[in-house]
């Protein structure tokens, strides 16, 4: 069985990533399994560009396959913002609480035909040095009142579904890993993950 790091110490997202990629031979690592990994600086103007960051870094530290992930939220009454900066949008000391309550602060005087909103998410898996494939994926809906929901981590309790009445924080998580914005990018991922588990991984 093949080792594929996932450059991430977001739990909620690992936990998403193995079940998306359950029935692939490949044993699953992260950042955890790497303490002594470098540091990761996200300066990247992009989704695209911080996934990139990510798998090179760490691809080159564990001389190991590497997926890199940056995903967020896009509000359009806010610009498109958080954006890259969704994890850390409420400022030093950030969390999921935190972000919440400030985006629903902002879009107070917001009616709901005014609340859509998308999450977005990029992948970039490394091998070496080369970069195999980056691709990325989205999911349409609209910002919620107020929080509903447990499932799910950060934005997932505001982020409504009209097509199924309820937020990703209500949803059933085997219906987020169908229409999810992280499931779309892996559903493109798959097609390059499956040819390399079938044959060994170049460099090795």
């Amino acid at each position: 069985m093949r080792e594929l790091v996932i450059a991430t110490t977001n739990q909620g997202k690992l936990r998403e990533i193995r079940e998306l990629l359950s029935d692939l031979d490949l044993k699953i690592t992260s950042l955890a399994d790497y303490p002594g990994h470098p540091p990761i600086v996200e300066d990247g103007r992009t989704f695209a560009e911080n996934a990139l960051i990510k798998a090179r870094i760490i691809a080159q530290y564990t001389n190991k396959p590497t997926l890199g992930e940056d995903s967020g939220l896009e509000v359009d009454a806010l610009g498109n913002r958080p954006g890259i900066y969704s994890a850390r949008f409420s400022g030093e000391g950030a969390t999921d609480k935190k972000n919440n309550l400030k985006l629903l602060r902002l879009l107070r005087a917001v009616p709901y035909e005014q609340r859509q909103a998308r999450y977005r998410c990029w992948i970039a898996l490394v091998v070496g040095t080369e970069v195999l494939e980056v691709v990325g994926g989205s999911c349409g809906g609209v910002i919620s009142f107020y929080s509903k929901g447990k499932n799910g981590f950060g934005y997932d309790p505001l982020f409504y579904i009209p097509r199924h009445e309820k937020t990703f924080g209500q949803l059933d998580p085997a219906i987020k890993a169908r229409i999810s914005h992280r499931a779309r990018a892996f559903k493109r991922l798959r097609i390059v993950l499956e040819k390399y588990t079938a044959s060994p991984w170049k460099g090795e």
